[in-house]
């Protein structure tokens, strides 16, 4: 028997479950098709598949079209470029990544603290010139998984996205910020966030779906709220900081955002968005995302403190948080970084799925054989 087909709309939203091992080794590919080195290929595959394992979808492949592949084609990214150590001081480092892929040049750069951090109980390594990593997290993780913390921040380059509170010009890009740390077993502790309310990706996705955002991520110029995604790229919206209003407490995305040129930017050399020539802006996004900064942070506790069981405590920490007692049956409390690695198990078992639009675009690309 036969089933009738469903309606043509439901149809061009029904997602396309992808394997995650087919969409590795096909990312993989391309990369080196372009020239990436074979292991430098298949890290920023693991890299762009973090997104679309953990619930990240607007920093995973669909970021793939939009902003990898054309940073390579314009040569704004070279493909074969060699990271220079140009200050080593032992516990801390400053790289030039020489327009690198930030999507393996930020992990290198992290696995690279790490192993400083082991000897000094601290590693930093700061990095200038580098292009779009992806989502912060996954490098963050990469201290978690060697037992440390790590914290990872970038700016956006030269390009500006984010106006300052009462502002009328764009001067800060989304500046993204992730701490991580081992915490229970399989769930390692996981923030990753924008210092504005979303950042663009999401905007982005929304607006390709055609479905609205929600109230307080984009404001118009007059600050009210825009519920319409596509109004951002037209120009005619604003990202909101985290916090929202003065009333509410917006100097403190602000401020992080600040803070993470400081942290990313200042200390590495790269450029930053506010500029002087973030002054010659017409109040819409505008610069360029190239020679970002990477302010990528390991600490060792265990090094630093070698009489202490840190591991034990960091387990009682997250024990406790997790044995909160509910408002609601059914709901119980976790902390960031537990549904995205429950995620990640299933969609490692099932397949990841994606729009039917975008699952388009990657076979046009000669990536993905077929459906499941």
């Amino acid at each position: 028997m036969t089933a009738p087909p469903a309606p043509r709309a439901a149809a061009e939203r029904t997602p396309v479950l992808v394997d995650h091992a087919e969409l590795h080794a096909a990312l993989t590919d391309l990369f080196a098709a372009h020239g990436i080195p074979a292991a430098r290929a298949r890290l920023a595959a693991d890299a762009l598949c973090h997104g679309d394992l953990t619930g990240l979808d607007s920093h995973g492949v669909f970021n793939l079209g939009r902003l990898y592949l054309p940073l390579l084609a314009a040569g704004r990214c070279d493909p074969r470029a060699e990271p220079e150590t140009v200050t080593d001081l032992g516990a801390c480092a400053v790289v030039d990544a020489r327009r690198a892929l930030g999507l393996w040049a930020a992990a290198e750069a992290m696995d690279d603290a790490v192993a400083r951090a082991a000897r000094h109980g601290i590693g930093l390594v700061s990095v200038r010139g580098a292009t779009h990593f992806g989502c912060a997290g996954f490098h963050a993780a990469r201290a978690a998984h060697a037992g440390m913390i790590g914290v990872v921040a970038s700016n956006c380059g030269g390009q500006r996205i984010a106006r300052p509170p009462g502002g009328a010009l764009a001067m800060l890009g989304t500046n993204p910020l992730s701490v991580a740390a081992p915490a229970l077993d399989g769930h390692p502790f996981l923030l990753d966030m924008s210092t504005t309310v979303a950042p663009t990706g999401k905007v982005r996705v929304a607006a390709r779906r055609g479905e609205p955002v929600p109230a307080g991520w984009l404001e118009d110029a007059a600050g009210e709220p825009v519920t319409d995604p596509a109004a951002f790229d037209r120009g005619e919206a604003f990202l909101r900081w985290l916090g929202g209003s003065a009333r509410t407490g917006v100097h403190k995305g602000f401020g992080l955002g600040i803070a993470v040129e400081l942290l990313a930017a200042v200390v590495s050399g790269a450029a930053v968005g506010p500029a002087p020539a973030a002054l010659e802006g017409d109040g819409r996004p505008h610069g360029s995302d190239d020679d970002i900064g990477f302010f990528l942070l390991a600490i060792a506790p265990q090094v630093l403190r070698p009489d202490a069981d840190v591991a034990a405590t960091t387990r009682s920490l997250f024990g406790a948080l997790t044995d909160c007692p509910p408002v609601r049956d059914g709901e119980p409390v976790r902390y960031p970084g537990w549904w995205e690695a429950e995620l990640a198990a299933e969609r490692r078992r099932d397949g990841i799925p994606l729009p039917p639009h975008l699952y388009e675009e990657l076979t046009s690309l000669g990536l993905l054989g077929g459906r499941r």
